[in-house]
C-alpha cells in the first residue's frame, strides 16, 4: 500500500527571506556547473548550498561539500532561516507553464500535486514500481548526503491513478486558491504555487484515498533507491538499541511529490541522444539501417529552417500512430526520417519495455552507430528539438537522433510489468523545485 506519512515540513521563513525565489533551485541533476556557481551567488542561503555543495580544495572525508551542508542546515534552523510546521501537513503545489520545444504550444498548462512523506517500500513488495535504471555513482553521491545531513532537501516525482480527480478536489477545497503561502515565478519563467493543509480531517482522508493505491516514480530513482540503503544502515546501526516503540522511524519515509497520471497538466518530453563521435558517411549508414527502417529524406530546400520545420512536423504526426525517429548528420543538407518497417516491429509476445520507442531505438540505430562502450557513454542527451539541431548544424556534434515522446501509458504498463526502462528514457516535465519544503528527519 501507499502509506502517506504527513509531516512537519521544513519551510523558508518569509519575514527572513524576503523573496523565495532567490533561495529556491531546480532539480540538482539537471544544474551545470555555471548555473551551480550563479545560485550561490544569488543567495547566501539558497538550497543549492546544501542540495548540490562545491567542491573546495584541502576537501577531506571529515570536511567536504557534504559536511558543510550538514553544517548549514543546522545553522539556518538555529537562526530561524528555515522553521518547521508545528503540524504534521500535506503541500498542496501547483506549476503553471507552457510546454518546452512545441511551437504550436500557446496555452498555458498546470501540473497539480502535492507534497507529503511517504512510507519507504522495497521494489517488488508493495505499491511502489520504479520505470528506469540507475547508476551507482548517482547514488553514491546522494547517500552521503543523505547521511551527512538526515534530510530530503528536493522531492521524488511519482504518479498515482485518479480518474475522477477526487485527492486533488479534496485538498483544493481545503485552501484558499486565492492566497497561497508561495506564488512567484522561477528562473524559467513558470508560476510556482504552494499551500499548507493541515487539517486532521483532510489529512487522513486523503491518506485513505491514497493507500490502496500504485506509485509509479516518474523522477527521482536514485534518491529512491538512496533512502532504501540509507534505511538499511540505520536500522543495522539501530539494531543493539533497545526499543521503545514499533512506530515508523524517521528514516522509514522519504518525500514525494504525487500527481496524477490523468492530470492533464503532465508532460512527458523525448530526451533526444546527440552523438559525438566519429560517424561514417550518410550513404553507409542508410545503408545499415535500410534492412529496419523505411528512410525519407527532407532536404534542406529552399533553407535548413524550412526542412527543420517539416522534419520535426511529419516526426510528430507520424509517431501518433508508428514508430519513427529522426537522424540529422554533420555536413548532410538533408534530414532523415527512419521510419521502422512491420516486419522488424517487436511482437505481440514481447515484453512492454521492448515494445517503447526508445527500446527500439536502442536496439536498431545506437546499438548500431554507437558500436563501442566509450561512443555511447559519450552521448549527450536533451529534450530541446532544436538545442539537439543546432548542435548538428554548429559541429558541435556529429549526429542527433530524435524521438518521439514515451507515453505516461507505457510507463505505467512498463512499471506493472516489473521491468524498467532504458537510462534516459522519460522526461517528466515540469519538475518540481527544491527548496519548497524540506523534509529534516526528526530522531
Amino acid at each position: 500500500m501507499a502509506n502517506l506519512v504527513p509531516f512537519r515540513g521544513v519551510r523558508y521563513d518569509p519575514t527572513i527571506v524576503k523573496n523565495v525565489a532567490h533561495v529556491v533551485a531546480p532539480p540538482y541533476d539537471i544544474i551545470d556547473a555555471n548555473y551551480q556557481k550563479a545560485l550561490y551567488a544569488r543567495h547566501p542561503n539558497n538550497i543549492i548550498r546544501l542540495e548540490l555543495g562545491i567542491e573546495e580544495p584541502g576537501d577531506s572525508p571529515g570536511k567536504n561539500r557534504y559536511t558543510r551542508a550538514a553544517v548549514s542546515l543546522h545553522e539556518w534552523l538555529k537562526s530561524g532561516t528555515l522553521r518547521r510546521d508545528s503540524q504534521p501537513s500535506l503541500y498542496l503545489y501547483m506549476i503553471e507553464y507552457r510546454p518546452p520545444s512545441n511551437e504550436a504550444a500557446t496555452q498555458t498548462r498546470t501540473l497539480k500535486g502535492f507534497f507529503s512523506t511517504v512510507e519507504l517500500e522495497e521494489f517488488g513488495t508493495g505499491r511502489i514500481f520504479p520505470h528506469e535504471n540507475t547508476r551507482s555513482a548517482a547514488k553514491a553521491d546522494r547517500l552521503n548526503l543523505l547521511e551527512a545531513c538526515h534530510a530530503n532537501f528536493s522531492a521524488i516525482f511519482s504518479l498515482y491513478s485518479d480518474p475522477d480527480n477526487r485527492v486533488i478536489q479534496l485538498l483544493e477545497k481545503s485552501v484558499d486558491l486565492t492566497t497561497p503561502h508561495l506564488d512567484f515565478q522561477d528562473d524559467a519563467g513558470l508560476r510556482q504555487r504552494l499551500w499548507s493543509i493541515s487539517n486532521p480531517t483532510v489529512v487522513l482522508a486523503v491518506h485513505d484515498l491514497m493507500k490502496p493505491k500504485p506509485l509509479f516514480i516518474a523522477d527521482g530513482h536514485h534518491r529512491y533507491e538512496t533512502s532504501l540503503r540509507y534505511r538499511q544502515l540505520r536500522r543495522e546501526q539501530d539494531a543493539d538499541r533497545p526499543k521503545t516503540n514499533t512506530a515508523l522511524q524517521p528514516y522509514d519515509s522519504v518525500l514525494m511529490l504525487f500527481a496524477a497520471l490523468e492530470d492533464p497538466g503532465l508532460t512527458v518530453l523525448p530526451t533526444h541522444r546527440v552523438l559525438t563521435h566519429a560517424l561514417p558517411g550518410p550513404d553507409q549508414i542508410k545503408t545499415t539501417l535500410k534492412d529496419a527502417f523505411d528512410i525519407q529524406e527532407i532536404p534542406f530546400q529552399p533553407s535548413e529552417k524550412d526542412a527543420r520545420s517539416r522534419f520535426l512536423h511529419i516526426l510528430r504526426r507520424q509517431g501518433q500512430s508508428g514508430t519513427v525517429f529522426g537522424l540529422a548528420l554533420r555536413d548532410a543538407r538533408v534530414y532523415l526520417l527512419l521510419s521502422l518497417r512491420p516486419d522488424h516491429r517487436p511482437p505481440a509476445s514481447a515484453s512492454e519495455r521492448d515494445k517503447l520507442d526508445v527500446s527500439i531505438l536502442q536496439h536498431e540505430i545506437v546499438g548500431k552507430l554507437c558500436v563501442t562502450s566509450a561512443e555511447q557513454e559519450a552521448i549527450v542527451y536533451t529534450k530541446d528539438d532544436h538545442e539537439a539541431l543546432d548542435l548538428v548544424q554548429q559541429g558541435k556534434a556529429t549526429g542527433a537522433l530524435l524521438l518521439n515522446a514515451t507515453k505516461v501509458s507505457e510507463v505505467r504498463a512498463v512499471a506493472e510489468s516489473g521491468g524498467r526502462m532504458p537510462h534516459k528514457s522519460t522526461y517528466f516535465f515540469p519538475k518540481p523545485l527544491t527548496g519548497l519544503v524540506i523534509n529534516v528527519m526528526e530522531d
